[in-house]
């Protein structure tokens, strides 16, 4: 990544929240806060302007909420990760703003270098959930994700999974089990494919629920 910063943009209806967010983020070296917007509405607008690498996006909001934003930013094929940060713990609003498309979920009052680090790790193409997080996914019974699917998965395959699930970028799977990351991508498409799945985080949220994590 070299010199180059992480670019955030910052999507939360309160603006102390945000105040608070862009002044201990700006203190991190290698992230910058190009952006903020005070709804799910203006925050696809900035995102697609501002083309920023990470969003950190609260899910309840006044007009577009955080997971209608989501969806939006998916139809657009926007490139940015999002960021999940709120207090709100239910499954209902877990599950939806990851299958939504969400990279990671944390709450607010998370300790704020581990925000940072939250952000890098996304920002790398990890997928980050909490372990909290992952026991309400565990307990949910997706329609069409059953595990009849994952016999059609090569053993190689199911490494792969594996190791998304735990969090790994294509390149610490490649360099994990020896491959080129071109061979890696491919091996996520054909995974993707064959679980009729969207994105890498529903992946690893199928590796969670069918024991496939290490």
């Amino acid at each position: 990544m070299g010199d180059k910063k992480i670019r955030v943009l910052l999507v939360d209806d309160h603006q102390v929240v945000r105040r608070g967010l862009r002044t201990f983020l700006e203190v991190q070296d290698d992230i910058e806060v190009v952006g903020e917007a005070a709804d799910g509405g203006e925050g696809v607008a900035r995102a697609e302007e501002l083309k920023p690498d990470v969003v950190l996006m609260d899910v309840k909001m006044p007009g577009t909420d955080g997971i209608e934003a989501l969806r939006r930013l998916r139809d657009l094929a926007n490139p940015a990760k999002v960021l999940i940060v709120t207090s709100f713990t239910e499954q209902r609003t877990v599950v939806p703003a990851l299958r939504a498309g969400a990279s990671g979920y944390v709450y607010k009052d998370v300790d704020p270098e581990a925000l940072a680090g939250a952000i890098r790790s996304v920002h790398a193409g990890h997928v980050l959930l909490q372990p909290e997080v992952a026991g309400a996914l565990l307990s949910q019974d997706e329609p069409g994700s059953g595990q009849g699917r994952g016999t059609t998965l090569t053993e190689r395959e199911r490494e792969v999974l594996g190791l998304i699930a735990d969090g790994r970028s294509n390149r610490e799977i490649a360099r994990a089990l020896v491959l080129s990351e071109k061979t890696v991508k491919t091996h996520v498409s054909n995974i993707l494919m064959k679980l009729d799945l969207a994105d890498r985080t529903q992946a690893a949220l199928w590796a969670v629920r069918h024991g496939l994590t290490s």
